[in-house]
């Protein structure tokens, strides 16, 4: 199945296609696949609020501050993989019966699925700027980030090898 049909069919049913994710070749290049394409997909969202923050503030050219995005997008990889760690270990002190491999698929493609409704946060901090409508987007962002990780981690911990 191609990732955006994954992506699309995770706002479905994100245990479904977790259960298939994990089902795969379990080789670290598909999970760090995932991320860095979510990360890609994090610091373009953030384009349309950069260049709206540009034009409201000069002094501040849209380079610079592109620059810096992606600076401080791709220095968050080494803290994912330290989230990702962490929901392991936390899940093992419930009894979780999983592996890191698993955690770190489970937090990646919440990251990537969640992507889309990325995208239009970033495109309402550009259009629309900061505001109730951003708040009320970012909490939603977070929410389904959140219902798809949470639900990754359970069937990756669930110790059930498909």
């Amino acid at each position: 199945m191609a990732v955006t049909d994954d992506i699309v069919a995770t706002y479905r049913g994100p245990r479904r296609v977790m259960r298939r994710l994990l089902a795969g070749e379990r080789h670290e290049a598909r999970a760090l696949t995932y991320l860095i394409a979510a990360l890609v997909v994090i610091y373009i969202a953030q384009w349309p609020g950069l260049s709206r923050a540009a034009h409201f503030e000069p002094e501040v050219p849209l380079v610079q501050r592109m620059v810096a995005s992606f600076l401080a997008v791709m220095a968050l990889l080494p803290v994912v993989y330290l989230l990702a760690a962490l929901g392991h270990l936390v899940a093992r002190a419930f009894g979780g019966k999983g592996d890191f491999f698993g955690a770190r698929i489970a937090l990646f493609w919440a990251l990537l699925a969640v992507s889309p409704l990325m995208l239009l946060q970033g495109m309402i901090a550009g259009f629309i700027g900061p505001g109730l409508q951003a708040g009320v987007v970012g909490g939603i962002v977070f929410v389904v980030f959140l219902w798809f990780w949470l639900s990754g981690l359970a069937v990756s911990e669930s110790g059930a090898k498909s």
